[in-house]
């Protein structure tokens, strides 16, 4: 797979949208919620975002942030089509707002048929960018990327990659793994990337790549490890673990963490929102769980945020054509 860079256009582009995204909100501040709000995350428990939004719904309820509850309603099906579908479905709804990761694009790109693009999205804010390592079990013996290569390709296509959907960003790092080291892993799909961890701490999977966040409990246990990592440098949690950089196989690729509103939401209630995960940004309590489960950028909204959409669709687009998901 060749290097990707069309990373390399998001400084312009967010150069371009900052203008807008200066232009105050405090004049739209009116909104208040009048019922509960449906706190959508489009994966299933126990994975990233799943973890990611019920931190954010303690920290807003902790910190008396709005005056009615978030309530999280998890829907993966599909590979996110299911909560697409249903945030399109609630255009113009100031009542509900979603959880994302890359499956915002990458189920519009493979499922055209579904009708929604990311930039039909109000956007309300990037909370953070998640990170990615290759993960194997602590058994295995295997401590680099070398004997993980060696082993993987002395099991074939009966060695078990563990990931969460399909053609999400999982399959995709296992295209590229597969891809530049002449692997044939198998690509095993699951709901949620707490279940991708169980399958590898239980040895019924070979590999994963997933968040730190959803594999922590099992790298403390002592049950697995991560022998890389697919960012720009090591991350401080993991400091034994080099980057593809490093091991001369130019790649990174990272997790939106973001929350968006239906289609047509009030700019009342666009404002209110921004001003409300701008709190959650900035807590103590959010501050720390970046640190903790090594999650990087800052906050996004308004043009800024939409900008960054436009090219990190670009991104997961090529990949899903190296891939041979897209034509």
């Amino acid at each position: 797979m060749k290097k990707l860079t069309a990373k390399a256009l998001l400084p312009a582009a967010l150069a371009v949208a900052a203008t807008a995204s200066m232009v105050s909100n405090v004049a739209l501040a009116e909104f208040e919620p009048k019922k509960p709000v449906d706190f959508v995350i489009m994966a299933g428990p126990g994975g990233g975002a799943d973890k990611m939004a019920r931190l954010m719904q303690t920290i807003i309820e902790k910190n008396n942030l709005s005056s009615k509850p978030f309530i999280p309603v998890n829907k993966p099906g599909g590979s996110g089509a299911e909560a697409l579908v249903y945030m399109k479905g609630k255009s113009g709804d100031d009542h509900t707002v979603m959880v994302t990761l890359n499956s915002f694009y990458t189920t519009p790109l493979r499922q055209p048929g579904l009708g929604v693009k990311p930039a039909d999205f109000t956007p309300i804010a990037r909370m953070a960018e998640d990170t990615f390592l290759l993960w194997v079990n602590k058994d295995s013996g295997i401590t680099n990327v070398d004997e993980f290569v060696a082993a993987a390709k002395a099991k074939g296509s009966e060695w078990i990659m563990a990931g969460t959907g399909k053609a999400q960003e999982d399959e995709l790092l296992t295209n590229f793994l597969n891809a530049t080291y002449g692997l044939s892993m198998k690509y095993v799909p699951y709901k949620g990337g707490g279940r991708v961890a169980k399958e590898l701490a239980g040895k019924h999977a070979d590999s994963t790549v997933n968040n730190p966040s959803e594999q922590l409990g099992f790298y403390e246990a002592g049950e697995t490890v991560p022998i890389a990592a697919f960012t720009a440098e090591r991350l401080d949690m993991f400091p034994d673990s080099p980057t593809f950089n490093e091991l001369g196989k130019p790649f990174e690729y990272y997790m939106q963490r973001s929350v968006v509103g239906p289609p047509n939401m009030s700019a009342e209630a666009t404002a209110y929102y921004q001003d409300l995960f701008l709190k959650v940004y900035e807590s103590e309590e959010w501050q720390k769980y970046k640190k903790d489960k090594s999650l990087l950028g800052e906050y996004m909204t308004d043009g800024e945020l939409v900008a960054y959409w436009e090219v990190e669709e670009a991104r997961n687009a090529e990949m899903l054509r190296d891939g041979g998901e897209l034509k």
